[in-house]
């Protein structure tokens, strides 16, 4: 069966797997996934090295390459663009672009327990800047839809999806009760983050379906095109958040 390997450092966290479809379908995976902050540049590429060292194969042996194409920190977001560039042209390799908001529904999906036919999952990622990248997947026959369009909004406007849902991502843990949907979630779920091991899945379902690109046609998803807050914005921000405070205290 073919593998795929995954590079996603969109967030603070660094994360590589390979993995493979098994004869029963589930999927054999190696990955390293660890807390690097800044430091996702220097460690990605030891740590393909690692996962490849203990699959015993060679990149070339490898379908495709997964990377976490967005939204998300945009050096994060250039660093996983750029490492699968390099290792994708150097091994002749097609890549494959994946939501990293999706990655957060798969995530939740494969979690316990089992995500009901009739659920939909909400994904809110921390955007900083006061604001999360949100939204919302159904899972239909065996693949995600997105529902709508990917937002970038304060955590008070998050959107509500109609009927039954989950919300993943660290958007919660982040914003506390100002992400005012998830009291109305079935389930929150902080620690549904985007990692390679979702990705694996993902891109293994998007190469059967032949969905793969040329390494020269790799590109972030950006959200939003402004990368920080003027000086004014950054003070509203924190008199608006300080209001809030004193408001529920009160």
């Amino acid at each position: 069966m073919s593998w795929i390997l995954a590079v996603e450092t969109s967030t603070e966290w660094c994360s590589v797997a390979l993995g493979r479809a098994g004869s029963d379908g589930a999927i054999e995976c190696f990955s390293r996934h660890e807390h690097t902050g800044a430091r996702s540049s220097s460690r990605v590429l030891p740590a393909v090295g690692e996962v490849l060292a203990e699959a015993g194969i060679r990149l070339a042996d490898c379908a495709a390459i997964a990377f976490g194409a967005g939204p998300g920190s945009f050096t994060g977001l250039r660093t996983a663009c750029g490492v699968t560039q390099g290792l994708a042209f150097g091994a002749g390799l097609p890549v494959i672009p994946v939501n990293v908001l999706m990655a957060c529904a798969e995530s939740a999906r494969t979690g316990t327990p089992p995500l009901s036919p009739d659920t939909s999952v909400l994904v809110a990622l921390d955007a900083r800047m006061d604001q999360a990248y949100a939204a919302t997947f159904c899972w239909d026959d065996g693949e995600w839809r997105m529902q709508g369009a990917m937002q970038v909004v304060g955590p008070e406007t998050v959107a509500q999806p109609e009927g039954r849902f989950w919300i993943a991502g660290n958007a919660s843990a982040v914003f506390g009760e100002r992400l005012a949907v998830a009291a109305h979630a079935e389930r929150v779920l902080p620690e549904a983050l985007p990692g390679a091991r979702a990705m694996v899945a993902i891109g293994l379902r998007a190469l059967a379906r032949g969905e793969t690109i040329d390494a020269a046609d790799a590109m972030p998803i950006y959200v939003r095109d402004k990368v920080a807050q003027t000086v004014a914005e950054r003070e509203a921000a924190a008199a608006a958040k300080a209001a809030a405070s004193i408001g529920g205290a009160a």
